[in-house]
């Protein structure tokens, strides 16, 4: 069973910056799957943030240049640092695999999530 545990989040002042990890256990191949970052604020839909696949990754316009996201060597491990956070960014940020290669930008395509972790941000 794929088991997904998100960190790392925590309180910021505007334009500070903090690194997320995202581990992956229950499987021997988890470097080839895609890992995405979603991030949701209460009453609105979550919106990706940015994916980690064997061969790209990717970023939503918003954070494109602010924000990077990489895994250690076996893939267990998917970091996202945050950087330059805004103070319109507070979010639950959640970890997501569907154990497939390909990064997807539909939430409703990942069957495997994290807990989420939570980012404030004061201005």
């Amino acid at each position: 069973q794929v088991r997904l545990s998100d960190s790392g989040g925590g309180f910021v002042r505007a334009g500070g910056s903090l690194r997320l990890s995202c581990e992956v256990s229950g499987s021997t191949v988890s470097y080839m799957y895609a890992i995405a970052w979603f991030r949701q604020v209460p009453e609105k839909e979550r919106e990706i943030v940015s994916c980690i696949s064997m061969r790209r990754s990717t970023y939503s316009d918003s954070v494109k240049g602010r924000f990077a996201i990489s895994r250690n060597k076996d893939g267990s491990t998917v970091f996202l640092q945050v950087n330059n956070l805004k103070p319109e960014e507070p979010a639950g940020y959640y970890c997501a695999t569907d154990r497939a290669p390909a990064c997807e930008n539909d939430p409703g395509e990942f069957a495997y999530w994290g807990q989420g972790t939570q980012v404030t941000v004061a201005s």
